[in-house]
């Protein structure tokens, strides 16, 4: 299958984690999400090389490019997972943040990650980037899901990104829809923003494992 002329995925984090992510993890209509998010371990695999591993839909695409992300084994355990590629390795850049649905809900949490290039701790900074998203369980507010992770994968440039250049409401809702319709995929969350603007109520260290972060969603009302 491709895409037709002038397609682009446009989606908002909330889109990315009550929808993509949400029915990634509950099992839902994987094989058509899937044409735009696979499913792939990045950590198998030098970022420089993500792009030709994109979804179907979207290896056309330039600037940014998502994947489903396993838990691997020791995280499942509880211990940390290992972000090391045979190039290099994926360092935490500032501290954890919500993503926020449209009526201002905490509905998942969000991690920049920055990609070195040789061995830690000296390793040397790369253009590339990736935001790694999880979701919060609707049934257990103060608990994530670990089983996927999405990962949202770019290269800085001196422009700006795709995912910046999104449509202002209403023509973000159009966006949506002509990718939702060819996908034939219908979601009810509707046209929304990702609260990327709110402040987090609290800061971790770089050093600080992202998902300990978790521990301050008790703090909320």
């Amino acid at each position: 299958m491709s895409a037709t002329v002038g397609f682009r995925f446009f989606p908002t984090e909330e889109e990315l984690v009550s929808f993509y992510l949400r029915n990634q993890l509950d099992g839902i209509r994987g094989d058509i999400m899937h044409l735009v998010i696979p499913v792939l371990n990045i950590y198998d695999v030098d970022p420089w090389d993500l792009p030709k591993l994109a979804g179907e839909l979207c290896k056309g695409d330039a600037e940014q490019w998502f994947y489903f992300t396993p838990a691997q084994e020791k995280e499942a355990r509880g211990g940390r997972p290992n972000r090391t590629t045979s190039s290099g390795y994926w360092k935490a850049a500032g501290s954890p943040g919500y993503v926020y649905s449209s009526d201002d809900r905490v509905i998942g949490m969000k991690k920049i990650m920055v990609f070195y290039k040789g061995k830690a701790p000296c390793g040397r900074k790369t253009k590339w980037k990736m935001i790694e998203y999880r979701s919060i369980d609707p049934s257990a507010s103060s608990k994530l899901r670990h089983e996927f992770s999405l990962c949202r994968v770019y290269a800085v440039s001196g422009s700006a990104r795709a995912f910046d250049r999104r449509p202002v409401e209403p023509y973000a809702a159009v966006t949506c829809e002509r990718a939702a319709v060819m996908m034939e995929i219908t979601s009810s969350a509707g046209t929304s923003h990702s609260g990327s603007h709110r402040c987090n109520p609290a800061e971790v260290s770089e050093e600080d494992d992202i998902w300990e972060f978790v521990k301050y969603l008790e703090q909320l009302p």
